[in-house]
């Protein structure tokens, strides 16, 4: 039961937070520049990563689509299944668990050193507004980041596929890219950028809160961490269920 009202608080505290940087956002005195700033330092921090496990996402989809259509001779369908379902699932939850695993825990380690530092008591004192001038570059550098490193994961996942389609499934380049453009529609794409854009928000709201309201010393910093690790991972899943849900009865009602 505690554990419970302590989660409702959290989540309470993390919607109040998540106005106030909505009416920076309204207001519209920020800063291009730090935000920038921030969308160049998360996409570069995560480049590496992310091209990377794209890679190998399109090589493991491939081998396990090649064992299923290989039956039924539809080799040539490979690429077009193996590309849908990056874009569609695993390429935006993929760059979610990977954004949260490195951006989220530094975001919220940087936050909370600030924090139990006074330095964020220090801007205040100031005469600036914290939330502006620190929270607000760093959520949108982490959202807007999200879709660079979505776009660069399907292009190292198509790379990957390609390479494994060739050596493991037998077929060709050209055999692999033929039916990618009519098998991938724009449902697809925009399935894939809405969960990408979700998983983002979530990501950017947690750190940015667990970081910001982070009390108790060095200590209180380590505890931030893992709780945003934690909530981020939940949150993304929860997330993934409810968009995969939620768009299906739309596609429905579209159809019908």
């Amino acid at each position: 039961m505690h554990l419970l009202i302590l989660v409702i608080n959290d989540i309470g505290g993390c919607l109040i937070f998540l106005k106030d940087v909505s009416l920076i956002a309204l207001k519209g005195k920020w800063h291009l520049s730090l935000i920038c700033e921030q969308i160049w330092k998360v996409t570069k921090q995560s480049f590496s990563t992310t091209g990377l496990a794209g890679f190998f996402v399109g090589a493991i989809m491939t081998v396990q689509f090649t064992m299923q259509v290989k039956e039924f001779g539809a080799l040539g369908y490979l690429g077009g299944l193996s590309t849908s379902a990056t874009i569609r699932e695993v390429g935006p939850l993929l760059i979610a668990f990977m954004l949260s695993g490195k951006i989220g825990a530094f975001t919220s380690a940087e936050l909370g050193t600030m924090r139990v530092t006074e330095q964020i008591d220090a801007i205040r004192c100031l005469g600036a507004n914290p939330i502006r001038e620190i929270i607000f570059p760093r959520f949108v550098g982490i959202v807007v980041s999200s879709f660079f490193l979505l776009a660069l994961g399907l292009i190292m996942s198509v790379a990957g596929g390609l390479l494994m389609g060739m050596f493991f499934s037998g077929i060709n380049p050209e055999e692999y890219l033929r039916h990618i453009p009519t098998i991938i529609t724009s449902i697809s794409i925009g399935n894939g950028l809405i969960k990408c854009f979700t998983f983002a928000l979530i990501l950017a709201s947690i750190c940015t809160y667990k970081g910001y309201t982070t009390t108790g010393g060095t200590k209180g910093v380590g505890r931030s961490v893992v709780s945003t690790a934690v909530a981020s991972m939940v949150g993304i899943v929860v997330a993934d269920w409810m968009t995969s849900f939620v768009g299906e009865i739309v596609l429905k009602m579209v159809i019908n």
